[in-house]
């Protein structure tokens, strides 16, 4: 059986993602400690709310996630999990796990805030997280910050809201998404999915 390391790290809503990991074929360890991630085929960062605290709690588990990575093991980041992955956030000005080039910056003051609720993601190239997920299909968000990654290249699909934000991300071994996959429908299920196929090569 496949094992996938969910990291708590005191945010989040675990049982959710969990259960659609699960329900993809996954066996799902919840970890709140570094040794929980030794032996796993991939790990996922789940993560709602605050930055600063988030990134507090997480960073105890950095060299046991660069040690995965180094290793060809497969993370998925989502939502606050996503951003947590670059280097800082206009939230709190806090650190995050620097294993992706960039910053995580607060959406336009134009628009209402958080951005809750359905929307469309726009391909910008293929990628096998999506597989099977066309132009314009919808997927449910809730954040007020976004990342920008230092390399375009990272950027796999983008939305828009206000203006258009990376919410799809590939680099290497790493996956996330902006959105929250888990709350997603069939197209959630469909991504975490294709994750599922990924970590099974």
């Amino acid at each position: 059986m496949i094992k996938v390391a969910l990291v708590d790290y005191g945010v989040g809503n675990l049982f959710s993602i969990s259960r659609a990991l699960e329900r993809e074929g996954l066996s799902v360890d919840l970890i709140s400690s570094v040794e929980g991630l030794r032996g796993k085929d991939a790990a996922v960062l789940p993560g709602v709310g605050n930055f600063k605290v988030a990134s507090n709690n997480i960073r105890p588990f950095k060299e046991a996630i660069v040690s995965l990575l180094d290793e060809g093991i497969p993370l998925l980041g989502v939502c606050l999990g996503m951003q947590l992955l670059f280097e800082v956030s206009e939230e709190s000005g806090s650190e995050g796990l620097k294993l992706i080039e960039g910053k995580v910056v607060e959406l336009p003051r134009h628009v209402k805030k958080p951005h809750v609720g359905w929307n469309t993601l726009r391909i910008i190239r293929r990628n096998e997280l999506l597989e099977g997920i066309g132009e314009g299909e919808y997927f449910y968000f809730v954040h007020s910050y976004y990342p920008k990654p230092a390399d375009e290249g990272a950027i796999v699909a983008a939305t828009d809201y206000g203006l258009e934000f990376p919410s799809v991300i590939a680099l290497e071994n790493i996956y996330a998404t902006q959105f929250h996959p888990e709350k997603s429908g069939r197209n959630g299920a469909l991504l975490l999915r294709n994750f599922a196929e990924i970590v099974k090569r």
